[in-house]
């Protein structure tokens, strides 16, 4: 942990290179993370960091025998909620260093993904937290709801490694318990992040992704869930520049294949004859026009 006469021999020697080859001091001050006196941004993100392998809680730390040492709590509260500080800018452009070095070391006809999910955060037990929200658990199987937001999360991955590029907290307008606070400063990052938060998720994902791409990430697909299928939110994302591959929903909605009005299950596992095989062909389907992707031979049952 943090000692005041030497803030800089404070990580461990295993996380020590880590740091250094992530620069992450580098990409502290290219988002704005700065502090005018007293600990420096990057030490207290280090005394942060670290206090996740401590044994102890951060009340405990001070207490202890060395908690003269350690900076006051409210340092710690006001560096990590501090609404001027582009939080979102330096996840995404570590992410992007990351992920450059690593893509170095794959095949250069990898396919790489972006790849967008949405999971529940749960603040069952809070009361006061900023845009709390009564929001609905839709992947259980037994319907439920919950006080907490849902975070929507946007990582990139070649098939054998993933890295959280961007995320975002979404409340809702219409179930929120608690409103935005009148304290924050509305020409600041956090305010425009609390804005963001009143938005729905068709709206946010063009910009997270568009966000990743201009940083640098090398992507050419977007994988979705069938959450996020529908026609104006794929339409917005292949104007920026990637395709999108995600599932259909299985609706009464038919598609015109060879003359044929056919709902979705019935052009993709229709059966052709094939030296006594039966092939099932999968399409792609493209401003109501039928491309062949990609087809798969099974024998007769």
């Amino acid at each position: 942990m943090i000692e005041q006469n030497d803030q800089n021999n404070q990580l461990p020697k295993e996380l020590k290179s880590v740091f250094y080859e992530l620069e992450i001091s580098k990409h502290l001050r290219n988002a704005g993370i700065k502090k005018k006196f007293g600990f420096s941004a990057f030490s207290l993100f280090q005394l942060v960091f670290c206090l996740i392998f401590q044994p102890k809680s951060w009340f405990s730390l001070l207490r202890s025998k060395k908690g003269n040492q350690y900076p006051d709590k409210d340092s710690i509260y006001r560096f990590m909620n501090h609404s001027k500080f582009a939080w979102r800018r330096f996840l995404t452009i570590l992410s992007a260093s990351t992920i450059q070095k690593v893509n170095v070391l794959t095949d250069s006809n990898r396919l790489k993904l972006l790849i967008i999910v949405d999971s529940m955060f749960e603040r069952n037990r809070s009361k006061k937290v900023e845009l709390l929200a009564r929001c609905m658990n839709h992947s259980s199987l037994i319907k439920r709801f919950y006080k907490g937001f849902r975070m929507l999360t946007l990582g990139w991955s070649d098939g054998f490694t993933f890295m959280p590029i961007d995320f975002t907290l979404l409340s809702s307008k219409n179930s929120q318990i608690n409103g935005i606070s009148a304290d924050i400063d509305k020409r600041s990052s956090g305010y425009k992040r609390r804005l963001e938060a009143l938005e729905s998720s068709p709206f946010v994902i063009p910009g997270i992704i568009e966000r990743a791409l201009k940083a640098g990430v090398p992507a050419n697909y977007v994988l979705m869930d069938t959450w996020f299928t529908q026609q104006p939110l794929i339409q917005s994302i292949v104007v920026i520049g990637v395709d999108v591959i995600d599932m259909v929903k299985n609706t009464k909605q038919c598609y015109l294949v060879n003359g044929r009005r056919l709902s979705l299950k019935e052009p993709i596992f229709t059966p052709y004859p094939f030296k006594g095989k039966r092939e099932f062909w999968l399409y792609s389907y493209h401003d109501g026009q039928r491309h062949t992707v990609k087809s798969c031979v099974c024998s007769k049952p």
